[in-house]
């Protein structure tokens, strides 16, 4: 999957700390037909409301479930525990309702909804990487949004390579795979 892609002019905006958080979230949140991440990192990521009141990320991608979006998240590591916890009470889920791949290769962080908005970018899946923390407990991420269609079309398609296993057969990494997904 090794490319360069001819230059041209694509529309886009760049993304800074909190940024992140206002743009991504409130996209996902509006979700109408699916919303595909990748992460290195999966944590519980904690939203606010607009009431002041704070709920898991993970409720919000139980109500877009409800309404059938569809739900990948593919990832590196373990997600953590609370993450874990919270995923674990949320039976639509559990039972099939967001779709968790793990790759230990995979390192870029992408969130693509409705396959017509896209974040490409350093921040993971966590309240630090997308700006949730506080101002002092934030890490330092970049990253661009765009609705570019054919932007899109090649992180979607790079994504679901790695989604359906594609690389697996010649990945070196692969013995270690708890479950390979090209085996799935």
């Amino acid at each position: 999957m090794d490319f360069v892609r001819p230059a041209r002019a694509v529309e886009l905006s760049l993304l800074g700390g909190l940024g992140h958080y206002e743009t991504v979230l409130e996209a996902v949140r509006r979700a109408e037909l699916s919303v595909w991440i990748a992460t290195a990192n999966l944590k519980e990521l904690l939203i606010k409301e607009t009431r002041g009141s704070w709920r898991s990320v993970l409720e919000v991608l139980d109500e877009l479930l409800s309404r059938g979006v569809e739900l990948r998240i593919l990832h590196a590591a373990l997600p953590s525990r609370p993450f874990r916890e919270r995923f674990d009470s949320l039976p639509r889920l559990v039972n099939g309702g967001l779709e968790l791949r793990l790759c230990p290769r995979v390192h870029f962080k992408t969130v693509i909804v409705d396959a017509e908005l896209l974040y490409l970018g350093s921040a993971n899946w966590t309240g630090a990487g997308l700006g949730a923390k506080g101002t002092h407990r934030r890490n330092f991420e970049l990253g661009i949004w765009t609705r570019d269609e054919g932007v899109i079309d090649e992180v979607q398609a790079y994504y679901d390579t790695i989604w359906r296993g594609s690389c697996c057969r010649d990945c070196r990494v692969k013995e270690g795979c708890e479950s390979p997904l090209d085996e799935r």
